[in-house]
């Protein structure tokens, strides 16, 4: 995610990496994402771009989720409900 305490007029001397950044700055912000949400939209090049972000502190990397080993774990895009009968879905939108 973008590192909640930079300003948008960084200085980035590669232009890929620049344009990167502004594609997470107007899409996410300080939202997390992930890489494949990038890569669907089409920028190259984006493991060396982001890689140049991490390192010079313009994005932070978000951890994967983990719990104990061998446990399972999941990642959820929608806030929901389970119900004995039924789920009930708070973020329904274009995608579910």
């Amino acid at each position: 995610m973008k590192s909640p305490d930079v300003f948008n007029n960084v200085k980035i001397k590669s232009g890929e990496s620049k344009s990167l950044f502004k594609f997470i700055d107007e899409h996410f912000s300080t939202m997390a994402f992930c890489p494949r949400w990038l890569e669907e939209s089409g920028i190259p090049n984006i493991e060396k771009n982001l890689k140049y972000l991490c390192s010079h502190d313009l994005v932070e990397p978000y951890p994967p989720l983990a719990d104990v080993e061998g446990s399972f774990t999941s990642q959820f895009e929608h806030t929901l409900m389970l119900k004995p009968t039924c789920k009930e879905v708070f973020t329904i939108d274009d995608d579910y």
